[in-house]
């Protein structure tokens, strides 16, 4: 889907001016590097009851934490007297949510739309840090993001793998050694069914036939460019001297990447017949689908999403919001699960990601999936999805601490994340943010005043020069035109 950020007006403007240059945003700052300040080196959980994914369910349960790993996962475990304790009786670990469709912490529009192949931009140059969306998702739990460029290209920009390290700058953003992904876009977003920009020609494609056209077109390109060079790495390892090397093609990089297994493609589609032919087109350029995102249609052809190895990210529920969305069922990704694909549920939305817990669930009751078959829809499957799995997606040592903390079963409606770790820090915490919010008000209320007062004095400013300009001053009477003196003297 398409995300766009909406615009400030004039007074908020004028209020972003006014705390950037106050105590205040200095302050937010220092609380964000605070809460993202290094923890102990060791740290217990203690008394839980465990949601591994992978083993079962755990009662009463501990984990240990040594620099920013599970060190042990077990009952009456023993940790040194200098660590710090997380006292969970009564509460849930699960594993951090991964999202394998998000569209947060991007700086401006989320599509490069001028072109249908945009592969030559990387969403890793606009990461915005400062994205309060960052924040919020980790109070839903979220601890990984897929970034997604948009759906408005055929093929679209370069994507990243992010960990949400809220108070970190956007270089400690990318998890790092995840492999880097792709947008495809398939339907009614590529061909711009449902928008046009006044005054502009429409761009190629405006058809389904077009879109997989144009995404065959740009790899025949590819194959052709990937032999070029191929070919000319081969002759400078025989040894030949003085060749000029072929021409650098940004566009075609990651194209060939993508046909090299180096680089993830995530393909945005809805309708069965757009599947098929973007599985026949990666098979006749031998590169393999990584995900089908959104797939409301998968259910239909999931023997054949199976066979060839592809991952299924979808909607838990969303229906008919559009002509290729109307086919969509509650059971797309029970049923999907049950024909061997991995399937995840994913937001494509930074207020949806705030509840995945919940959009889990529904395939409980719809599709009849088991507790951690559901569990694992926002955990282990996504994360195999985008090639992580050794690194989080499950409660087990070795792997990166990235855990949240309900205080009920989080499959339940009424649950609600207490504390959100990634790599053993706690970066969210529900009772410093419930104690925290006072303040935040009176600070809000403060800067409100400031920026109403420099308003006033502005409008104050502007009636006086106004009046001041105003004031007429007294006329002159025309003089007479002057005689035009030569250096020979007056005519």
């Amino acid at each position: 889907m398409n995300r766009r950020r909406g615009s400030l007006g004039v007074a908020g403007v004028a209020l972003l001016g006014l705390l950037t240059g106050a105590n205040g945003m200095a302050r937010e700052k220092d609380a964000k590097s605070s809460a993202a300040a290094d923890p102990a080196q060791v740290l217990l959980i203690r008394n839980a009851t465990i949601l591994t994914v992978t083993h079962g369910t755990l009662e009463k349960g501990d984990i240990l934490i040594k620099d920013g790993r599970i060190a042990a996962v077990g009952s009456g475990l023993k940790a040194p007297a200098d660590a710090q304790v997380i006292d969970a009786s009564g509460q849930f670990v699960m594993p951090g949510i991964i999202d394998c469709h998000s569209h947060i912490a991007v700086d401006g529009d989320v599509n490069e739309g001028s072109v249908s192949v945009s592969s030559m931009v990387n969403i890793a140059d606009v990461l915005n840090s400062d994205d309060p969306a960052i924040y919020r998702d980790l109070a839903g739990g979220v601890t990984t993001a897929n970034i997604l460029h948009g759906s408005a290209n055929s093929i679209g920009g370069q994507t990243l793998v992010i960990k949400l390290r809220w108070g970190q700058p956007a270089a400690k953003l990318p998890l790092e050694g995840a492999l880097p992904g792709i947008k495809f876009a398939l339907g009614e977003n590529p061909k711009h069914s449902n928008f046009r920009v006044s005054g502009m020609p429409d761009r190629y494609p405006t058809t389904r036939m077009g879109v997989e056209e144009t995404i065959r077109g740009a790899f025949t390109e590819a194959r052709d460019y990937k032999k070029s060079w191929d070919d000319y790495n081969k002759r400078v390892a025989a040894g030949e001297k003085n060749l000029i090397p072929p021409r650098r093609d940004l566009k075609l990089d990651p194209l060939v990447e993508v046909m090299e297994g180096k680089r993830y493609v995530h393909a945005h589609c809805y309708r069965e017949d757009e599947i098929l032919m973007l599985l026949r087109v990666a098979k006749e350029f031998g590169f393999r689908v990584q995900t089908l995102q959104h797939v409301l249609e998968g259910y239909k052809v999931a023997d054949e999403i199976a066979a060839a190895g592809t991952g299924a990210s979808t909607f838990s529920d969303w229906w008919a919001y559009k002509v290729e969305a109307y086919d969509a069922i509650p059971y797309n990704a029970a049923l999907m699960t049950r024909r061997g694909v991995v399937v995840s549920v994913n937001s494509d939305d930074a207020a949806e990601a705030t509840h995945l817990n919940q959009e889990a669930a529904k395939s409980i009751r719809y599709g009849g999936l088991t507790h951690d078959e559901a569990l694992k829809l926002v955990t282990l499957n996504p994360a195999i999805q985008l090639g992580i799995e050794k690194r989080v997606g499950s409660i087990d040592v070795g792997k990166d601490a990235d855990l949240a903390i309900y205080n009920r079963d989080p499959l339940s409606a009424y649950a609600v994340v207490q504390k959100t770790l990634i790599d053993g820090r706690v970066y969210f915490d529900r009772e410093k943010d419930l104690a925290g919010r006072a303040a935040l008000e009176q600070e809000k209320k403060e800067l409100l005043e400031k920026a109403r007062k420099a308003a006033e004095k502005k409008a104050d400013e502007k009636k006086a020069e106004e009046k001041k300009t105003g004031e007429k001053k007294p006329e002159e009477k025309p003089k007479p035109p002057q005689a035009r003196i030569d250096e020979g003297g007056a005519r």
